[in-house]
């Protein structure tokens, strides 16, 4: 059986909680009072401050959501995750795979009222692979041919970025790598104006200047951010007024503020999602979206005894899954078979079949390993509520194989440096996508070059596997597939994680919300098909 006595507890003190706000917050409808509000504009829910708007300095999903609003770059995906036209109306590549040439829309405007150009493009670029710049993710654009060079200052600009006209830039890169246009998708390679950088120096972060469909107007830090409609703006123009972003940390607080109109979408807090699909009034404004995630237990394959790909088998056949999806994890998801996600595989063949929970051949094996009384294992996870509750029922199925497990729990900077260094046993942890490629998922969470920070956490390590994904970067869409099945197939024999599940988001609009239709890729959603009608009262 399911140990659930403690996160039992911890539910009825949340549902408990609640009930107290609610009191407090909402004693009687006559006397709730709604939060004035703009006409047009639509008011979510942030639950923290993001640390920059600026392009080529945000590494976080809150930043990156609302920088999709307020910038373009040359490509863009769209809902069905299909490369879409952004500033580029239309481009080339070469035959070789090297070459790629764009050529801009015309009639783009920044919101100071500047056109956009081709050297914009540029200026954009290599700003963010300048050393003063101190981008964290020049990774998004260091294939260029020149960067390296220009990264290290033995150059004055990037070779690879060469301007032809106004309207027209080629990018070449030092060798074929085809998720090169998805990465263009990246908020890293939005287009920004020079004035107003240099006008703003490091306070450009605060008061940023795009070309697309809003534009900042107000950032009372830990409070609120407003953005305005963007009167230039001319493609796919928005149905909005206005965004507005109330910051509230708690998630309780701000299921209380959904309840009184004052939020009118809201991504469900996991606590609260039970009570939510069971409202008979709020379970028809659910929305789901299943999401370009894998949550998994990572062994560390360097560490002992973990090195032994049986035992790391052992630990995968030792936990019922399903069982865990639709308990402990309320099926806000599906099972997890690959560590590709599902709406990823397009044309790949189905993955090999998934382990199935058999604790008996779990048993077999260690003993096979040389651990016929069992051993000890130690955990690491993020110091969250929902991460513990998940664990502890895995710790409850290993002991029933002989798999002592303890629990460590570390604030999140903590975590991440102790699972960069390799120093835990095994982890619980998820990876979100920042592209829609199967290239995003396997290089760098199996790659060896990412050992550590990079994202290969399991510290995983085997050669053909790296052979076989480096090949597929650089081939074309049918021979990679091929090629990126083979990689996979053997990661899942060798095991360097258990596979658990891919998440589903669920969020709740209020009535009078129409065509909220939710991104998996929310970091490209650029917010012009959501309209609202009147509030209600």
């Amino acid at each position: 059986m399911l140990r659930r006595s403690n996160h039992a507890r911890r539910t009825w003190c949340r549902y408990f909680f609640f009930i107290l706000l609610s009191v407090f917050l909402l004693p009687a409808p006559a006397c709730q009072t709604k939060t004035p509000r703009n006409p047009g504009f639509l008011y979510l829910r942030l639950n923290a401050d993001p640390t920059t708007l600026d392009p080529a300095l945000i590494v976080d999903v809150t930043g990156a959501s609302i920088a999709a609003k307020l910038f373009n770059g040359l490509i863009r995906f769209d809902r069905q995750l299909r490369i879409h036209p952004d500033i580029a109306e239309r481009w080339t590549i070469s035959d070789d795979g090297i070459v790629y040439t764009f050529h801009l829309r015309p009639g783009v405007r920044f919101s100071n009222g500047r056109d956009l150009t081709a050297e914009d493009v540029k200026y954009s670029f290599e700003r963010v692979l300048h050393p003063q710049t101190r981008s964290p993710r020049t990774w998004v654009l260091d294939r260029i041919k020149g960067a390296p060079a220009f990264m290290k200052g033995k150059a004055e600009s990037v070779s690879g970025i060469r301007v032809r006209d106004d309207h027209t830039v080629e990018i070449h890169l030092e060798e074929p790598f085809v998720p090169f246009l998805s990465l263009l998708s990246l908020t890293t390679a939005y287009i920004v104006p020079r004035e107003e950088v240099e006008r703003w120096g490091s306070d450009f972060s605060f008061h940023v200047i795009g070309s697309g469909p809003f534009r900042l107007t107000e950032w009372r830090h830990g409070q609120q951010i407003h953005l305005a409609l963007n009167p230039l703006y001319t493609v796919a123009a928005p149905h909005l007024q206005g965004i507005v972003y109330s910051i509230i940390p708690e998630d309780l607080t701000a299921m209380v503020e959904f309840e009184m109109g004052n939020i009118d979408i809201i991504q469900i807090p996991s606590a609260e999602f039970r009570r939510y699909k069971n409202h008979s009034r709020w379970n028809q404004y659910i929305i789901e979206q299943p999401g370009l995630n894998i949550y998994y237990l990572g062994l560390n394959c360097q560490r002992h005894p973990l090195d032994d790909s049986r035992i790391r088998k052992a630990v995968s056949l030792a936990i019922d899954r399903d069982k865990m999806l639709h308990t402990v994890f309320e099926s806000r998801g599906q099972r997890a078979g690959s560590p590709i996600p599902p709406i990823l595989r397009n044309r790949m063949p189905p993955p090999q079949k998934k382990d199935s929970y058999n604790p008996a051949k779990a048993r077999i094996l260690l003993e096979e390993a040389g651990y016929p009384n069992g051993l000890s294992l130690r955990i690491t996870i993020p110091a969250l509520s929902e991460s513990l509750d998940i664990v502890e029922v895995i710790q409850h199925y290993l002991q029933q194989v002989g798999i002592r497990t303890s629990i460590m729990q570390l604030e999140w900077s903590s975590f991440k440096e102790s699972l960069a260094k390799g120093e835990t046993d095994a982890f619980w942890l998820s990876w979100w996508a920042d592209y829609p490629d199967v290239e995003n998922f396997l290089y760098p969470l199996f790659h060896s070059r990412n050992h550590g920070a990079g994202g290969n956490r399991t510290f995983y390590e085997n050669s053909e596997v790296d052979r076989l994904i480096e090949q597929a970067q650089r081939s074309t869409d049918e021979v990679r597939l091929i090629l990126y099945y083979q990689a996979e197939s053997i990661i899942l024999q060798e095991t360097p994680m258990v596979l658990f599940w891919n998440r589903t988001d669920h969020y709740l609009r209020q009535p009078w919300v129409n065509n909220f239709v939710p991104s998996p890729l929310s970091t490209n959603d650029q917010g012009t098909e959501v309209s609202i009608g009147v509030p209600t009262s």
